[in-house]
């Protein structure tokens, strides 16, 4: 979560939102990482998570990034949430609840959805103060 944090302190600086995502394999290895690039790039996709899944499975050389675990400052939304399950990322381990658009257990929970044929593992308030104070700290000034 750590490197998570710096990733999306550097979005805010840049003047994205601040969330940072990291993609390790089973072991800890950093597969892939990534911050929000929404104004950069002009790519309404390209939210940390996003990011992250695509440096990763670049990194392996596969879209399966089975038995990965994918760490995010913010709790995923359901554009993030259907992509990780498409990777099919098997643990999800987020910062900040997202009480407006969370789809890992606030507003839905598509990670953990029975009805679909993949699930992930979701752990979430990891290290939630540090991730909502740089929230905050962007959007305050913008109210």
């Amino acid at each position: 979560m750590g490197r998570a944090l710096a990733l999306a302190a550097e979005a805010a600086v840049a003047g994205e939102i601040p969330v940072g995502a990291v993609v390790m394999d089973a072991s800890g290895t950093r597969l892939g990482e990534g911050r929000n690039l929404r104004e950069e790039t002009h790519d309404p996709t390209a939210h940390a998570e996003i990011v992250a899944l695509r440096a990763a499975a670049e990194s392996l050389g596969s879209w399966n990034l089975e038995g990965c675990t994918l760490t995010v400052t913010l709790e995923p939304c359901v554009m993030c949430a259907g992509a990780i399950l498409q990777a099919r990322v098997g643990r999800v381990v987020f910062g900040a609840w997202d009480e407006k658009a969370g789809a890992a257990g606030s507003v839905y929970d598509v990670l953990r959805d029975r009805r679909l044929p993949v699930r992930a593992e979701v752990v979430g308030g990891v290290r939630e103060t540090e991730s909502q104070a740089l929230l905050r700290a962007f959007f305050d000034p913008r109210r």
